[in-house]
């Protein structure tokens, strides 16, 4: 066999890189047990915001797992040969996103221990109970369509798994952008906007993160991608923003339509402090903005400025889901409209929340889990996209090019 045009990942980066995921995760695990023992007085939440930091990451890393696996679907689903080269990659991120989303879901629950319940028993009349079915079987969906790109002999059904993976993962995204949609408890919630706006967030999210993970390996292998490859997946990053830019457009000028949503969208965009300053700085000018600028500009950027964009518009998710969830709970149901309510427990008042180390630390662990889990899976399987000969030119006389031999 010749020798692989992409060398294996240097030995003292593996195991730094493992050395820091595994601390994070180690970290993450124990701040879930600090706010286990100690109840929620060790985190910024109360009775009103119940989801706090914890859930934004979960979220986060659900909506991106399904999101990445885009990368796929465009190679096996639609034919093209640069995603196709990708697509294993694009498997196995969305399995570690997701896992890593689920374990902090669950560290955040108080009683991870009684996951075994929520799994045996159902109202099917919860989108929450549909969102076990979904988030398992995404598992298995993406097991079988990774089982048939990697084995040669049944290469010819791929196309047929990236198919269903491709539904699946549409299904899963509007399962949990359903879970606000559906929502009546809160005013910031309850949309039908919100299931293609989640979908719409995920192609954006995961493509970001596809582009961070793969730079850094072609990083660590000293190999440069194509301009032509970087610049068409810059572009389409580039559309991908856009197009959630216009649908969180969408949804706050659906909100100013109805009169008693007045009040909430002015706590967003104008009087909310913090959640309005993270909306259009973080968002809005950090996470939107400038990523458009550097993914569009004429020189169109090179692989730091993507890389940087990525960073950018992952930045800005986090930003936008901070001011969605807590925000959105922050902000007082309006029980009695055209009354004035006040009680012992602050109804009709806007409540305040600072995340705590903790609830960081956890979301963290999460991210932490994530990242072991590719860096194995690059490490020890041919996860490393593989262009045709020419996509790729090499850094250095320790990259140079040459073909696979089968």
């Amino acid at each position: 066999m010749a020798a692989d045009r992409f060398p294996r990942l240097e030995q003292r980066y593996f195991w730094l890189l493992v050395a820091i995921s595994a601390s994070a995760i180690a970290i993450g695990l124990g701040a879930a047990h600090v706010m286990e023992v100690n109840g929620h007085a060790v985190t910024g939440m109360s009775n009103q915001i119940v989801w706090g930091m914890p859930h934004v990451f979960a979220i986060f890393m659900i909506v991106t797992a399904s999101g990445v696996l885009n990368v796929a679907s465009i190679g096996s689903v639609f034919g093209k040969p640069i995603y196709k080269a990708r697509a294993p990659l694009s498997g196995l991120l969305s399995l570690a996103l997701l896992a890593g989303g689920l374990m902090v879901l669950m560290l955040d629950l108080g009683r991870p221990d009684r996951v075994i319940v929520a799994a045996t028993h159902y109202n099917f009349k919860s989108i929450f109970a549909w969102n076990v079915f979904l988030y398992t079987g995404l598992f298995a969906v993406v097991g079988i369509y990774l089982w048939m790109l990697m084995e040669r002999r049944m290469n010819r059904h791929a196309k047929v798994a990236g198919l269903i993976a491709f539904v699946w993962r549409f299904a899963l995204t509007t399962g949990t952008g359903s879970i606000f949609g559906f929502l009546v408890a809160r005013q910031a919630y309850q949309s039908a906007v919100l299931a293609p706006m989640f979908i719409v967030m995920s192609f954006a999210w995961g493509l970001a993160v596809f582009l961070i993970v793969q730079s850094s390996m072609y990083a660590w292998n000293r190999i440069e991608l194509d301009p032509a490859i970087q610049r068409r997946m810059a572009r389409l990053l580039g559309l991908f923003v856009v197009a959630v830019l216009y649908f969180v457009a969408v949804h706050h000028l659906t909100n100013l339509y109805f009169a008693r949503q007045l009040p909430f969208e002015r706590f967003i965009l104008l009087d909310g402090g913090a959640y309005t300053v993270v909306f259009w700085v973080g968002y809005v000018l950090a996470g939107t903005a400038v990523p458009l600028a550097l993914l569009f500009s004429g020189s169109e950027g090179g692989a730091r400025s993507v890389t940087l964009a990525a960073l950018l518009v992952v930045a800005g998710a986090f930003s936008l889901l901070y001011v969605f969830i807590i925000g959105g709970q922050a902000f007082p149901l309006d029980i009695f409209p055209g009354y004035a309510t006040s009680s012992s427990f602050f109804d009709g008042a806007i409540d305040q929340y600072t995340p705590s180390l903790p609830e960081i630390l956890l979301g963290l662990g999460g991210l932490g889990f994530a990242f072991l889990a590719t860096t194995i899976g690059v490490r020890v399987l041919h996860f490393m996209p593989e262009d045709d000969f020419g996509s790729v030119r090499p850094l250095g006389p320790a990259s140079s090019a040459g073909t696979r031999t089968q």
